[in-house]
C-alpha cells in the first residue's frame, strides 16, 4: 500500500516567537510539498506564531507535548482544548526526552494519546531504545512493548490516525544514524505489532517515521525502505536545509 510520507520537524526548546516568525517567513515556500505531509512541531510559546505564519500553505503545526486532562490544577501544563483553539493539528507524545527528563510513563503517554484522539489532534507517538538496550539485544522487544502500551485501549480506527515514530535514543542529536537496514528492521517490527493487535488493514494504513540524525544526505535512502514513511527530524528542522529532507526524492 502506498502511504503518504510525513516529515515532521521537532524543534525541542529552540527559537523564540520572533525567531520563529522570521524563520518561517523566509523558509516556508521551500517547505511546501504536495507529495509529503510537512509538520513543524514547535515550543508552546511559538505555536500561535507558527499557525499564523503557515496558514494556507498546507503545512501542519504540532505541539511537543500536552497534558491528558482538559483543565485543572496542573501548573505549567497545556491541554488539548488549548492546542485545538490555537489551530494546532499534531502533538508529539512519548518522546524519549520526556520519558527520561520528566519521568513520563507508558501509562501517562497512553492517556495523552487517548486525549489527543478524543480532541481531534493527531498524535505522533514515539518509541526507541538506548544504546545499552540495543547492545543487550532487546531492541525489538522493548519497542514492541512501548507501542502496545502507548496504543492500549484504542480501536483500530483510532490507531490509523496515529503516527508512530521510531527514534533510537543513541542516534538523537549525536550525528549517529541507524543504517537504513537497522531502521527498517525496527519500523517493520512496529508495523508487525500493530498488525498483531489491530489487523493487517490497520497496519497497512498507519504511518511509521524514523527519527535520529535524519539529513538531506540520508533521507532518500531511509525513506525508500518499505516500512519507513518519513521522518521525525530534530536539529535539521531548525534550518532551511530541512527542505532537502522534505524534497528528498528530487
Amino acid at each position: 500500500m502506498m502511504r503518504k510520507k510525513i516529515v515532521a520537524g521537532n524543534w525541542k526548546m529552540n527559537k523564540t516567537p520572533k525567531e520563529t516568525a522570521a524563520f518561517l517567513s523566509g523558509a516556508k515556500d521551500k517547505m511546501v510539498s504536495d507529495a509529503v505531509d510537512v509538520v513543524f512541531c514547535v515550543p508552546f510559546v511559538d505555536l500561535q506564531v507558527a499557525v499564523d505564519a503557515l496558514a494556507g500553505t498546507g503545512i501542519g503545526v504540532g505541539a511537543e507535548n500536552m497534558h491528558f486532562e482538559d483543565a485543572g490544577a496542573f501548573t505549567g501544563e497545556v491541554s488539548a482544548p488549548m492546542l485545538k483553539e490555537m489551530g494546532v493539528e499534531y502533538v508529539v507524545l512519548g518522546h524519549s526526552e520526556r520519558r527520561e527528563y520528566f519521568g513520563e510513563t507508558d501509562e501517562m503517554i497512553n492517556k495523552k494519546v487517548k486525549k489527543a484522539l478524543a480532541s481531534d489532534l493527531k498524535p505522533i507517538l514515539c518509541c526507541g531504545e538506548t544504546l545499552e538496550q540495543r547492545e543487550a539485544g532487546i531492541t525489538i522487544e522493548w519497542v514492541r512493548m512501548q507501542i502496545k502500551c502507548g496504543l492500549l485501549g484504542l480501536t483500530a480506527e483510532e490507531v490509523q490516525k496515529v503516527v508512530l515514530a521510531y527514534e533510537p535514543i543513541w542516534a538523537i542529536g549525536t550525528g549517529k544514524t541507524a543504517t537504513s537496514e537497522q531502521a527498517q528492521e525496527v519500523c517493520k517490527a512496529v508495523r508487525e505489532v500493530v498488525a498483531e493487535v489491530y489487523g493487517d488493514a490497520t497496519a497497512d494504513v498507519v504511518r511509521v517515521q524514523y527519527g535520529g540524525s535524519v539529513s538531506g544526505a540520508n533521507a532518500a535512502e531511509l525513506f525508500a525502505m518499505a516500512d519507513i514513511d518519513g521522518g521525525l527530524v530534530g536539529g535539521a528542522s531548525l534550518k532551511e536545509d530541512f527542505a532537502d529532507i522534505i524534497h528528498y526524492n528530487k
